[in-house]
């Protein structure tokens, strides 16, 4: 049986989000700023998706959560505001998560559209 704790050490998915509070112009874009945090997850060397509303890494909990933590530090070089939203799936004994699920998923509704 494997406890809490050790789950830690195993390979997690981290869905987050980040953007500074303050706009880059008055049109209310976050783009450019996001984009330095990307960079971050990019240069980071863990799987990684990124979509319009979140960007989700695969890893171990500490170098995910050093990505997450150096992405707000990014952000705050530029803005006096950081706003965050992580949202984890630890799943002690998977890994390959960020394909295997939507492969689960896509043969669901492959089952669900025989039925």
């Amino acid at each position: 049986m494997t406890t809490a704790g050790a789950a830690y050490g195993e390979a997690m998915l981290i869905a987050f989000s980040v953007a500074p509070t303050v706009a880059a112009d008055d049109t209310g874009s976050v783009s450019d700023a996001v984009a330095r945090a990307i960079r971050v997850v990019r240069e980071s060397g863990l799987p990684h998706r990124t979509d319009a509303m979140f960007t989700t890494i695969e890893g171990e909990w500490d170098e995910c959560m050093a990505v997450v933590k150096q992405c707000c530090d990014v952000l705050a070089e530029t803005s006096p505001r950081v706003g965050l939203v992580l949202k984890a799936d630890i799943r002690p004994g998977w890994t390959g998560e960020l394909d295997g699920k939507l492969e689960r998923l896509e043969d669901a509704l492959g089952r669900q559209q025989d039925d």
